[in-house]
């Protein structure tokens, strides 16, 4: 249990006209090239609507559907959005990406090409006095040993090293498949709310009763709720942008869910 995640001093004051950014979730690559390439351009366009007052961008896990790093090759496509990515950091705007269960293996290429900071592990922002616990939540929480017991596995570096000696095209058409058979690749949303089960938010009330935060914020779960954790702490989930494009944005006081149109 991550109780005391890695501080992040950047931001202990928020001008009172900026503002911080949540996403999570844009599973880029699925269902298909042409879906995915349209969303990609829905998420460009969402980064330049809220760069104006952005004093930093969170992107908070599953970014792509499928992520490996090998030694000298990427993933193919996306070029767009890594472009605005590099040009939002040339712009000053600190952007830190979350590694999630399916873009956990990253290494140096966003950090040294993007100038975007990635996190393995939960954060805490200190910000106007508020704390806020910040991860994309993937093997938080009770219970889902099965799926702890096989990111291990995924995590582990001899695994690694093994799959990085599969070719490229081997490697991540094999990852392409899998990616197409999940509920949220066929247009399905994910499960239905499930009360005082929810694992991240029975997470964060744990978490509370060791060390208070205000706002917990979460992706994974693909559904956007607002729940109360206790009378000053609240769990936000961020939702996903395959169905929903939900997103949070936090004013250095008070934090608020909303649906980017586009």
């Amino acid at each position: 249990m991550k109780v005391n995640p890695e501080l992040i001093s950047s931001f202990k004051e928020l001008p009172s006209n900026k503002k911080l950014y949540f996403a999570s979730d844009f599973h880029l690559g699925i269902p298909d090239e042409e879906s995915s390439l349209k969303r990609e351009k829905k998420i460009i366009k969402w980064l330049e609507h809220i760069s104006h007052d952005a004093s930093a961008i969170f992107l908070v896990g599953d970014i792509f559907d499928f992520w490996f790093e090998y030694i000298n090759t990427i993933p193919k496509g996306f070029i767009r959005f890594q472009g605005k990515l590099a040009e939002l950091s040339d712009r000053g705007i600190p952007i830190f990406l979350f590694t999630g269960n399916h873009d956990l293996w990253m290494k140096d290429y966003f950090p040294s090409e993007l100038g975007v900071k990635v996190f393995k592990h939960p954060i805490l922002l200190e910000v106007n006095q508020k704390r806020l616990y910040v991860g994309h939540g993937d093997g938080l929480g009770p219970g889902d040993r099965v799926y702890k017991i096989v990111k291990r596995i995924f995590k582990n570096r001899i695994c690694n090293w093994m799959f990085q000696w599969i070719h490229p095209n081997i490697g991540v058409a094999l990852a392409q498949y899998w990616s197409r058979k999940s509920r949220l690749a066929n247009g399905e949303h994910d499960e239905e709310f499930q009360g005082d089960s929810e694992r991240l938010w029975a997470y964060a009330k744990t978490i509370n009763q060791i060390t208070h935060h205000d706002y917990y914020i979460f992706g994974h779960r693909h559904l956007p709720l607002e729940l109360p954790v206790s009378d000053s702490s609240t769990y936000f989930n961020l939702g996903e942008w395959v169905n929903q494009y939900t997103y949070l944005e936090f004013d250095g006081d008070k934090a608020l869910l909303k649906v980017f149109e586009g």
